[in-house]
Parts: structure tokens; sequence; C-alpha cells
């Protein structure tokens, strides 16, 4: 169902608007009666989270009739109905098919979806510093993982009752602390690429503080086991 030509041009980016506008007023109003709302409740929640919206404007857009729906509506109404703005905008499973873009054919909503979030790639796209952001938070589950399960090997080669066990205990203990080092290893050269790329890390959690050193570039040519 492509659509061309000139002389539809006009109808074809209103009813790509439309058809979003529809997939957002019909979850959001789905959503409300879910919760037992009203309108009213609905724009009561909206202003208590710092964004007011009236009811009038709540109703005008589930009827259809209000003319614009911004970004910053979507996501106070997707916060007060406790769901995901993406959610409102490709109501997977109660809209079958949607359009991702003017002139371009009705697609699943599902795989609407997973591209408009980056689930799904597309051959070309940029996906900027995600990739690396999710390998940061890899990283840390790995690293959280590993000294937890250090401490508890250390645990038990303090607790065991014979030299075998102690000695079992006491090689999990350094290959769960060889993990945890490795894994600070590599999060602090990935940390020092993203600052390279004039981008922020995120935030570590309190037991990895020893991952961003004081001089973080003292000890760049160091080993694992020297700068951790």
């Amino acid at each position: 169902m492509t659509q061309h030509g000139s002389d539809d041009d006009e109808d074809d980016f209103p009813e790509w608007e439309d058809r979003i506008k529809a997939n957002v007023a019909g979850e959001v109003r789905r959503r409300r009666k879910e919760m037992g709302w009203s309108a009213q409740d609905l724009a009561d929640q909206c202003e208590r989270l710092g964004h007011p919206i009236p009811r009038n404007v709540i109703a005008n857009m589930e009827s259809g009739r209000r003319a614009s729906l911004p970004l910053v509506d979507v996501m106070a109404l997707a916060a007060a109905l406790e769901t995901y703005p993406v959610y409102l905008i490709f109501p997977v499973g109660y809209v079958d098919q949607t359009q991702e873009l003017p002139f371009q054919d009705l697609v699943p909503t599902w795989d609407a979806l997973r591209r408009f979030t980056g689930e799904q790639e597309v051959p070309g796209y940029g996906a900027g510093l995600v990739p690396d952001f999710e390998a940061h938070a890899s990283l840390v589950r790995t690293a959280l993982a590993a000294l937890d399960e250090e401490e508890q090997a250390r645990f038990a080669v303090k607790t065991a009752t014979s030299r075998a066990q102690q000695e079992e205990a006491e090689r999990k203990r350094t290959t769960y602390a060889d993990q945890a080092i490795s894994a600070k290893y590599n999060l602090r050269h990935l940390r020092r690429d993203l600052r390279d790329d004039g981008a922020t890390p995120p935030d570590l959690p309190p037991a990895l503080n020893d991952v961003d050193p004081p001089e973080a570039d003292a000890n760049a040519n160091a080993t694992p086991e020297e700068s951790l």
C-alpha cells in the first residue's frame, strides 16, 4: 500500500500523523479504563507529575479532536498510566499494523516498535553510544557478580573443615577474583574511551569505586593486577 504521487502528498502526511495520534489516543483510553480512571483522574495524575494536561485536552485527544500531540505530553501520559511512551505510540496487540513514516506500507506494529527502540537493527542506521553503554552495563553486572562470589568463596575458605575444602574454596576465590579484575579492567578502558569521545560514562556502584582512580592515566599501561 505504498503511496506515491504529488497529488496525494497533502493527504499522506496527515494520514500518517493521524494514524500515530490514533494509536496513542486509543492506548491512552484503553489503559485509563483498565486502571478504572476517568479523564479527570488522568489529568490529576499528570498534574501531580508536574506536567498538567487538562481533562478537556485528554478528552479531545481520545476522541480525535486534538490537532497536535506533543512528545512531552506522550511522556507524561505514559508515566501517569504507568507504562512506557513507546507502548503508547506502538500498542502491540491492540493495533495490528501501523505506518512508520509517510509514503510507507503498513507494517506489523511489533516490527515497528522493535525498530523504534533499536532492538531490530536497520542497515545503515547508527546506534550512537548505545552499544557501549550496553557493554558497560554487562561488565558492571559481571564485576559485581564476581565480587559477590569471591566474598562467598573467601568465607568458605575461613570456614572449611578440611584441607581439601579449603583448597577448593581458595581455588574458586582466586578464579572469581580474576574475573572481577578482568571486568573492572575492561570497564576502566571502556569508560576512558567514552570520555575520549566526549561522552559521560554511567555512574558506578560503590563496590566498583576503584575502577576510576584519581589519576586515571597513571596506570594506563599497567597490567590488570597492578592497576586494580
